[in-house]
C-alpha cells in the first residue's frame, strides 16, 4: 500500500510539470487571466463528477459553515491569488524556473504555522529552509550569468517577484486549508476551494475590460485546447493524486516526492523544446530539492 502511495506521489509531480508546460502554451494564445478562468471551470466539473461517483453527492452539501468559510478563503488565495501570480511567472521567467520558486512553499508553510499556530519549526526545518533558498538562488544567478542583477531584463525581476508572491500566498492557503477541512472529505473539500477560486475569477475578469478577455480567449480553440488538457492533469489529476497518496503514506514523503516537479520539467525543456540549460541551473534545482527532503524527513 506504501509502494502505491509512493507512486502516486510521484505521479503528481509528473502531472504538474506537464500542466506547467501545458499551461504556458495555453497562456501564450489567451493570456492568464484566460487560462485560470477556464482551468477552474474543467477542474470543477471534474471534481464533480468524481464526488458524485466516489461519494453519491456530486455537490458538497454535508459542509459544516466554518469548513465552507475556510476552505473558501483557502481556494480564492490559493487558486485566484496564487495562480494569477504563478501564472504571471509562467510567462515571463518560464515554468521550470517559476515551479523552483514554489519549493519555498513547504518551509513558508511551516514558518507560518510556528508563528501562528504553534507549530515547532526544529533544527532540520530550519537547515532545510537554508538549502531551499540557496538553491533558488544558486539557479537564478545560473540563469543571469552571475550575480549582476541590476542589469535583469524588468520582465525577469517581474518573473521572480511573483513567482515568490506566489509561493508565499500558496503558504497562507495550506494553513487555511488545513484549518479548514479537519476530517471532512478532501475532494468536496477541493471543491469548495475551486468553487470560491471560480467566482473570484470571475469577478477579476468583469473589472479586467469588462470580460472582454475572456470573450476573446474563446475565439481562440487551440489556446482553449491546451487550457483543457492541462487542466486534466494540473487541478484535476494532480490534486486527485496527492490526496490518494496523503492517505497511504506520510505528508514528509508526498511532499519530497512532489517537490521533484522542479528537476523533472528540465528534461522535456532540454529534449523537447530545446531550451538551453545552464549548468547551475541543474545544480540550484537538486539543491532546492534536497531541502525540501531535508525538511521532511
Amino acid at each position: 500500500m506504501q509502494k502505491i502511495g509512493e507512486l502516486a506521489a510521484f505521479s503528481t509531480a509528473i502531472c504538474w510539470t506537464l500542466s506547467a508546460i501545458i499551461f504556458e502554451m495555453g497562456i501564450k494564445r489567451i493570456g492568464v487571466l484566460a487560462v485560470n478562468f477556464v482551468k477552474v471551470i474543467i477542474a470543477f466539473l471534474l471534481l464533480t463528477l468524481t464526488s458524485a461517483i466516489m461519494r453519491g453527492m456530486p455537490l458538497p452539501f454535508d459542509a459544516a459553515p466554518n469548513t465552507v468559510l475556510y476552505l473558501a478563503l483557502s481556494g480564492i488565495i490559493g487558486f485566484t491569488v496564487s495562480d494569477m501570480f504563478l501564472f504571471t511567472a509562467y510567462g515571463t521567467i518560464g515554468p521550470r524556473i517559476a515551479t523552483l520558486f514554489l519549493a519555498l512553499s513547504p518551509p513558508m508553510t511551516a514558518g507560518i504555522a510556528y508563528l501562528f499556530m504553534g507549530e515547532a519549526l526544529g533544527h532540520r526545518g530550519a537547515a532545510g529552509m537554508c538549502l531551499v533558498i540557496v538553491g533558488i538562488c544558486v539557479t537564478v544567478i545560473g540563469r543571469n550569468r552571475g550575480l549582476s542583477f541590476l542589469k535583469m531584463k524588468k520582465d525577469d525581476v517581474k518573473g521572480y517577484i511573483c513567482a515568490f508572491a506566489a509561493s508565499f500566498v500558496q503558504s497562507v492557503s495550506l494553513n487555511l486549508t488545513k484549518y479548514g477541512l479537519g476530517n471532512y472529505d478532501p475532494v468536496s473539500g477541493t471543491q469548495i476551494r475551486i468553487f470560491a477560486a471560480l467566482i473570484g475569477f470571475a469577478i477579476v475578469s468583469l473589472f479586467y475590460e469588462k470580460g472582454k478577455t475572456i470573450g476573446r480567449a474563446i475565439k481562440n480553440l487551440e489556446g482553449l485546447k491546451f487550457t483543457a488538457i492541462g487542466s486534466v492533469f494540473g487541478p484535476f489529476l494532480g490534486v486527485v493524486l496527492s490526496l490518494y497518496a496523503l492517505q497511504r503514506v506520510s505528508s514528509g514523503i508526498v511532499s519530497t516526492l512532489i517537490g521533484l516537479t522542479p528537476v523533472l520539467i528540465i528534461i522535456p525543456e532540454t529534449f523537447i523544446f530545446k531550451k538551453k540549460i545552464r549548468t547551475m541551473e541543474i545544480i540550484g534545482a537538486i539543491i532546492a530539492v534536497a531541502g525540501t527532503a531535508v525538511f521532511f524527513l
